[in-house]
């Protein structure tokens, strides 16, 4: 995940995502708001992935009731 953070730039708060710029917000509590919310997306999103990545993988492991 990208490190964030918030600088204040005049009367403006800006999120940055690493070195750049993506966000420009009145209110620095909406800016880490929003900073949290984007987060839990992209854990959710990395959650779900790795569960799809897990269901599509066939298992090598024999099936051992099946082995005489």
């Amino acid at each position: 995940m990208k490190i964030y953070s918030i600088i204040r730039i005049g009367d403006e708060y800006v999120v940055q995502a690493g070195e750049k710029s993506i966000l420009r917000l009145a209110s620095r509590r909406r800016a880490a708001r929003l900073i949290v919310d984007a987060a839990e997306l992209l854990e959710l999103q990395e959650a779900s992935q790795f569960s799809l990545q897990t269901q599509d993988t066939p298992s090598i492991a024999p099936d051992l009731s099946e082995v005489p």
